[in-house]
């Protein structure tokens, strides 16, 4: 009884500090110690089940949670910051896979449970099955493994036809009173493809509301797992994941201007990224040299960073020269838009990395309005969120989609690699524009030039 009561206590104290660390987390400043807060206090949830009375197989549990741990810890100290997004997916996935396999425990138990536990192990089964195998093709397309993205034939019908399967085999096997082994593989395997053929189809510019998408359904799989076992930490922790997650996904699609069911149903890949006007025009290219009296001479000077950036690892380089510049008396600011990049969040992180002061990062709604004064908008490895056709053609893919409004700035230079289309296969009318100049190479070297001209000048 004391040891009932005090797992319990332990884990409403918990409950109370991983919220307080979720709060945290809403701003850059508190972030950090958001971070670390919920951090103790689910270390602090794993030690405390420990003392449930009866536990069974605590030397499994041991195992288990040294060589996780030591994984993650491993991975965490190995990975680069440009691969952060596919760290992120699978690491989503895996706590996805965990309640699908705490589910599949309770079936393969085949203990009793009343109708309203037996729709939450389904659900939870099911869900985190999507979560597990959707965030395994996401971190394939993010790391490289997966170049493209695959739509099925009549790719719609085979969604719902294969999710009614699987929710129609998942209520059998849950209300059965001794499901066969059969039965229970059948209904994993469906849920595991139902991921994948969810995903596949998917493209990269819609790959961070993706991610936040299944990071949302772990916790909600993560939930109802807790329900069904009876752990309060699980529940709750689940839900505040479940619905954190759901919430910035709603944002993010906001963002883009495009519904959720639109992303998952009709993502912009293949045939759909090539609608919309033709573009019209020639690049027109100049040097480091340029690039960099340009912005020296200017007094405002605006950069919009990208996955490119993310990719030459540049963001030290860049926060380099917006130093060099600030000593030059030229205002930096630097311009985010919600989903650059490939996971939500992905260019904030490069840029506080770097040590870029958080009163220096503004938010699309803050800076938009700022372009029009701006005398260089310095675009740097971004694509689809400066795309000014989001404003004016209606056949595009991301017609209305809000973008960052470097094209009405009085210069504006874009550091690329080559003259491809971006992620999203979409051309990009800003390159082509009068006020619009391309510096081709790798964001580092290209940035590590214009540094070189930035000195020689104010020699």
């Amino acid at each position: 009884m004391t040891s009932n009561w005090f797992v319990s206590m332990a884990y409403f104290v918990v409950t109370v500090v991983f919220i307080l660390g979720l709060k945290a987390m809403a701003s850059p400043v508190t972030a950090r110690r958001g971070i670390v807060w919920a951090g103790f206090a689910m270390v602090a949830a794993t030690v405390v089940t420990f003392f449930i009375p009866g536990l069974n197989n605590v030397g499994l549990m041991v195992a288990a949670i040294v060589l996780g741990g030591g994984a993650a810890w491993w991975s965490g100290k190995v990975v680069k910051m440009t691969d952060m997004p596919q760290m992120v997916a699978i690491y989503n996935g895996m706590g996805g896979g965990a309640a699908a396999g705490i589910a599949a425990v309770e079936l393969v138990r085949g203990a009793e449970h009343d109708a309203v536990t037996s729709t939450l192990l389904v659900l939870g089964a099911i869900i985190g099955s999507v979560a597990f195998s959707g965030s395994c093709v996401a971190f394939a397309k993010l790391q490289g493994l997966l170049n493209k993205a695959i739509r099925l034939p009549a790719q719609n019908n085979v969604n719902f036809f294969l999710a009614l399967a699987t929710f129609g085999i998942g209520l059998t096997v849950g209300y059965s009173a001794a499901p066969s082994g059969f039965e229970i593989f059948l209904f994993f395997v469906l849920a595991l493809a139902l991921g994948v053929v969810l995903v596949l189809p998917i493209g990269g510019a819609d790959m961070p509301v993706v991610i936040s998408l299944l990071n949302a359904f772990t916790g909600l799989a993560v939930g109802f797992k807790g329900f069904v076992i009876g752990n309060p930490a699980l529940i709750v922790a689940g839900i505040v994941v479940g619905a954190s997650g759901m919430l910035l996904t709603q944002l993010m699609a906001k963002a883009m201007n495009r519904p959720i069911k639109n992303i998952i149903f009709a993502p912009i890949t293949g045939a759909a990224a090539e609608g919309g006007e033709a573009v019209e025009g020639t690049m027109r290219e100049l040097s480091a040299m340029d690039a960099a009296s340009l912005m020296r001479y200017g007094q405002k000077v605006i950069i919009v960073p990208g996955y490119g950036m993310a990719v030459a690892g540049a963001q030290h380089k860049v926060w380099e020269m917006a130093q060099l510049l600030e000593e030059a008396g030229v205002e930096v600011v630097f311009a985010i838009h919600p989903v650059a990049g490939r996971m939500p969040g992905h260019m904030n992180v490069l840029l506080a990395e770097a040590g870029v002061p958080y009163d220096k990062i503004f938010d699309l709604e803050e800076i938009n309005a700022d372009f029009a004064q701006a005398d260089v908008a310095l675009v740097i490895g971004a694509n689809d969120v400066v795309n000014p056709v989001a404003r004016t053609d209606k056949s595009s893919p991301i017609y209305g989609m809000p973008i960052l409004n470097a094209d009405m700035a009085q210069n504006v230079i874009v550091v690329k690699r080559g003259k491809g289309a971006g992620y999203s296969g979409i051309e990009n009318a800003l390159f082509y524009k009068d006020n619009c100049r391309m510096l081709y190479g790798s964001a580092q070297q290209v940035v590590g030039e214009v540094i070189q001209n930035v000195k020689a000048l104010e020699g």
